[in-house]
Formats: C-alpha cells, structure tokens, sequence
C-alpha cells in the first residue's frame, strides 16, 4: 500500500478511464503499468454522471475499486473532482446551466463543458459533488494530488445568457462604482454610448458593427474571472479535508481566455497540456509554452498531457514519428517539468476521442512501437529522480501580460496580422536558437533578476511600468520592445504626444505613422549584414537621440529608420519597427546578447538545444538533437551522461532526434 508522499520520481503516467472498461481489462492495465514504469495517473475527470445518477444519490463503488486497486498496485491518483462534464439530468432538470453562444444559441449537452460559468445551479451541484469526493478520499493511500475540473476555458471560455448579464453588470458596478467613472474610462462619448443607469448595459454580443474596445476587454476580465471563481470553489473544499494535498488544474499554454499569472496565484503547482503538431517542421513558438508555464510561479511544472501518437481534433492528424515523442518528452523536463504525462493511457474503444493515440494502443500489444516507446522512456526517467525539483535560471525575460494579449487583437486596429503569441515567438525562437534561456513575467514583477528585457508587442502599456522599464534601464539594463507598442493605457486610451507613447523618451525615437503591409507582402530593410526581408509593418520613424540600427528599403519610407538603438543612463534600448525575417533578428539579438553578457550554456551546432537545471550540488545540460542528422561538438568540461551512467567530454556525439543529460558537479 502507498503512504502520503512527497514527490521523489519523476510523476509518469496518463489519463486512466478505466470505468470505460470491463473490469477485466484493470489487471492488465496494473501489469502493464509497472512494465512501462507508471506511477501516476488522473483519474475520474470525465465520471461525474457515473458519481451522481440524479440529483440526490451518489455511488462511488466504481471510484472506491479504481482507488484501491491503484494504492494495492503502488500507483499514485492525480484524482480529480468530475465537474468538466456535468450529467445529462443536470441540464434536464436546469436547463439554464447551459452556456449560450454570441449568436444566442443555447449549447446543448451530449458532449462536455456544457455549462455557463455563472450558473448558481452548476455552482451548487459542482461543490455539492466535490464535498462528497474530497471527504470521501482525504484520507485514502492512493491520493497524491487533487485535479480540479479539466482544461478550463476550452470549449466555453465565454457565455452571453441572462444570468452573466446581470454578473456582469454586478462586476462593472463593483469595478468602477460610478456610472460616470465607466462613461470615462469606456470613451462612451464616441458613438452615443454614454449610459446613466447599470441595467442599460449588455454583454458585448452582436452588434451593427465595432464594439467598444474597453467594454470588450472588460468582458474578457470578468469571464476569466469567473471561470476562475469556479477553481477557488472547488479548490476550498477541498482544502478543508486535505490542506496539505496539492491541488492543481490542467492548464492549455498559450490559451487566450485564461490570464495564467492570475490562476498560479491560486493554485499549488502549474501543469499544462501540449499538443504540438508533427507536421510542424519547427515547433519552437509552440514549446515557448514550457517556458510559459514554468515562469506563472518560477518552479517546476507538470507536463499533464500530451499524445503518445497522434491526436484525433485535427482535419489531418499526424503520428509522432519514431524517436519524436521522446524527444519532445525530454524537450519539457529541460524547461522544468518534473512529471511527464499523457492522454491517454489506453485509447478509448469509442467515443469522439477514439482515434486518439493511448500509451496502450486498439492493438493491446507490448510490441508496438508507440508501447515500446513508453516504455523506454518511463525506465529513463526512473534514472533521472535527482532532477526533480531542480531550478531553471534564465538571464532573460519577455513580458507577457493576457490583458495586453485581449487589447492588441481586438477589432478596428490598424493591422489584423499583428498577432500577440507569433510576436512573441518570433523573438523566442530567436533567442532559444541562439540557446539563450528565458523566463516570461508579468508587469508587475521585478525586472533587476535579468540583464535584458524583451516586451514585443507590448501594446497596452501603464505609466507605471514605463517608469519602472526607465530606472532597470537607467540602472543598465538593455530593454527592446518592437512596432505597435506603449500606444494605449489600461483604458485602451492612446497616450498622446506621438507613438511609441509611454515608450518615447526611454527608446529616444517618434514614431509619426504607422504604414501596415498588405497581407504575403515582402519589403526589404538594409542592415550591417545587408539586406534583409521584413513583412506586416513599417512606420514612419523620427530619431530623437537614438541611432538607426537598419533603414527600410521601400516606397516613401525608405532611407528611413526601421531599428533603432537608444542610450539611456547606463543602459540601452532597441526598437524594431517592423516584422523582421530570422536571419536578421538573430544577428541582432546576438549582438544585444553579448552587450548583456549573456551567452549560451554549450557551444553546440545549429540544430542542437542546450538547456540547464541546477541543484546545490550540480548543473544538468540537456542536449537534444532536433535535426534530421547526428551532430558533435566539443566541450572541455568533464561530464557524467545521466541516461547511460557514462562519462562524456571531449568531442561529444549526438545521433537525430536523441537527447544527452550531462550533469556537472558544481565546485
């Protein structure tokens, strides 16, 4: 039997379902378990309607076997509470439980998350569900760890029914107090919009043509606040039989509904669920997630789920090629995760998930590859415990700020194409090409733990984090921000004076107009290492005190300065006023990385990643290979390979898709 633990192995494991099974199908699954050495599975995420067959009964017989027969195995529950999809008499019996769409449609049930955020009847029936639950198990062998609903936001991250007008009219009240103070900060004057009474207010639904962009945005705070107010529910409960339980719920990376630095607060560990695609050649934008996920508390995260194989939601659904999954496996535990998990572990018979990817395949057998393939690397990181709970240092932040992310792609912008997460992963895969490490942080968190700060598309901007960018920049920090940015406040309100507005004086430049780029179009900009292809945007750039780094090439711009370079006390700012191609971003990041002193961990060949974790004791590099070719590099540092107990220096040999932990003991 097992015994409350904290956490010494790597969490390893999947999504187990096994109510959708025959129960004598469930010692398989043991047997299987310990040979692909899983010791962690969520369960009971999807059970809600099984728990609960009406309103006033509850039958947990099911649930009481699956745990029991999981603490008798030496597996740990990731239990989770059941409220994701709530029962078909819930909606029946409520039927304003169910979400309604912008379009006024109400959602009906029969496939999941079919519930309004703001439902007093889905509140009341979720932690009535969850007080039984968390009483029932708080003390059972088998529970590691508390998961609260799954993947929040995904399906319903907004809702337009009656009862969130009213919520949201009660929200704004409580936010601004005075109607008058809503009538500034919305700019209602424009359009006739002013109101004189709460009641007059609707949700942002359809509308003659562009909404008001505060108002929008308002709307995105009060939903995510509301989606939130579901987690702390839950969460309390459960709290109450098990303070000392983690509790956690499965969040989605780059998911715009739900601002991440806010839910972290609440929760005890962060964990998201990745799915990259395998078609993509170079899915580095997409696994800036880890590193996301990672900095919403600067500890180690969980990887809660991704596919063994190929996933089944896309129109055409790649398989993970041999070597891959392993790859992008170790590709999270070197950005910090300390648990690598899947959906599923076995793939569902039926259902709309059934052509999903299982860790046991529809074939049930040992010898396929995608059950070999589990199974070599559970045994593998059995071998890598002393890297749990290992830190991970970056010298280099992004800010990332959700609301920013709601503001910059609303309507009636002077661009559609500037997009916030392929901003920001332009610049990421430039940096972690260059195997720069890098920490994503809110606004309001300290600047002074890095030596340079990137902001791109930094769109809404609040005074206050101007003058705070001022003195780390003063103080000698290097700080770049990119076009379209400093423009408006929290209100979506234009700082006047010029563009980059609260930006201006720190990067020493006026920026008259902006002069977007039709859509394929390809301009050219000259730069040091010349010319070089640009797209989406160019602007109309004045120098007050800074120098051109690069001019553009094209039409009425060109000859004009398109990035720009600042002094500012003991430290520099830059400013790239368009969309530049890779070569020269890199180039240009280089060199502001080596005026930051800060370098890569390993030099190492194009195609190769190096990340570090460190202990008090040792520094761990992670090599991962993602070309198509075996690469070698030579280092004069004396390692151990984790994965293989041998030393490694020299000239060190990495085959195609394979992955070196090299640990270092610290002097």
């Amino acid at each position: 039997m097992l015994n409350r633990h904290r956490q010494k192995d790597f969490y390893y494991g999947g999504d187990y379902n096994p109510e959708q099974w025959d129960e004598s199908v469930w010692a398989e699954d043991m047997r299987l378990m310990k040979v692909a050495g899983v010791n962690y599975v969520s369960i009971n995420i999807f059970s809600w309607a099984r728990l609960q067959p009406n309103e006033d009964t509850y039958d947990f017989s099911i649930l009481d076997k699956i745990m029991d027969m999981l603490a008798a195995n030496g597996i740990y529950a990731d239990l989770a509470t059941a409220t994701a999809a709530p029962p078909a008499w819930l909606a029946r019996k409520y039927p304003e439980s169910l979400p309604v769409t912008i379009d006024g449609v109400r959602l009906l049930p029969g496939s999941r998350q079919h519930y309004c955020p703001n439902s007093p009847d889905y509140r009341r029936l979720a932690a009535g569900l969850v007080e039984q639950i968390s009483f029932r198990y708080r003390n059972h062998p088998a529970l590691a760890m508390w998961h609260v609903n799954n993947e929040f936001g995904c399906h319903v991250s907004e809702c337009y029914c009656s009862i969130c007008k009213a919520e949201f009219q009660k929200w704004l009240q409580k936010k601004y107090r005075t109607i008058e103070q809503l009538n500034q900060s919305w700019s209602t004057d424009f359009w006739s919009q002013r109101y004189y009474d709460w009641e007059e207010i609707n949700l942002p639904g359809k509308m003659p043509t562009h909404h008001n962009p505060n108002q929008q945005v308002d709307y995105k705070r009060f939903m995510n606040e509301s989606i939130l107010r579901l987690f702390k529910t839950e969460r309390d409960i459960i709290k109450k039989y098990t303070p000392h339980v983690p509790v956690m719920t499965n969040l989605m990376g780059l998911h715009k509904p739900i601002n991440g630095f806010m839910w972290a607060k609440e929760m005890d560990l962060v964990t998201w669920d990745a799915y990259p695609d395998p078609f993509w050649h170079e899915p580095y934008e997409f696994f800036m997630a880890h590193d996301l996920t990672r900095s919403l508390k600067k500890r180690p995260f969980l990887l809660m789920e991704q596919a063994p194989g190929a996933v089944n939601w896309r129109e055409q659904n790649a398989v993970k090629t041999p070597g891959q999954m392993r790859l992008w496996s170790y590709e999270a535990v070197a950005h910090g995760a300390d648990g690598v998990m899947f959906f599923q572990w076995r793939a569902s018979q039926g259902g709309a998930e059934k052509f999903h990817s299982g860790m046991v395949p529809h074939s049930n057998d040992e010898n396929s590859r995608s059950f070999r393939e589990v199974t070599v690397l559970g045994q593998e990181l059995k071998r890598c415990r002393e890297l749990v709970g290992t830190t991970y240092r970056a010298d280099v932040a992004i800010i990332f700020d959700w609301e920013n992310w709601w503001a910059l792609e609303l309507d009636s912008r002077p661009s559609n194409l500037v997009r916030y997460a392929p901003e920001l992963g332009t610049y990421y895969r430039a940096l972690r090409e260059l195997n720069i490490s890098v920490d994503f942080i809110h606004p309001d968190e300290a600047l002074e733990p890095y030596r340079a700060i990137l902001a791109p598309a930094s769109y809404q901007v609040s005074l206050s984090f101007a003058e705070k960018m001022k003195e780390y920049v003063r103080g000698g920090g290097i700080f770049l921000t990119n076009y379209f940015s400093g423009i408006v406040d929290a209100n979506d309100r234009v700082y006047l004076g010029g563009y980059p507005g609260a930006y201006r004086d720190l990067l020493g430049i006026y920026v008259e107009e902006f002069a977007p780029l039709k859509k394929g179009e390809v301009h050219q900009i000259k730069t040091p290492w010349g010319e070089s292809s640009i797209q989406i945007w160019e602007e109309c750039i004045h120098l007050r005190g800074a120098q051109a780094l690069a001019t553009f090439n094209n039409g009425y711009l060109s000859g004009m300065p398109a990035v720009t370079e600042n002094s500012y006390g003991a430290g520099k700012t830059f400013y790239v006023g368009t969309h530049p191609y890779k070569d020269f971003l890199k180039r240009l990041l280089g060199g502001i990385m080596t005026e930051a002193q800060v370098s890569a961990p390993l030099n190492v060949p194009e195609g190769v990643e190096v990340t570090v974790r460190e202990s008090p004791s040792a520094k761990y590099y992670f090599i991962l290979n993602h070309s198509d070719t075996e690469k070698m590099f030579v280092t004069d540092k004396e390692f151990v390979d984790l994965l293989t107990d041998r030393p490694a220096s020299g000239i060190v040999q990495i085959k195609s898709m394979d992955v070196k932990i090299l640990k270092s003991k610290k002097r």
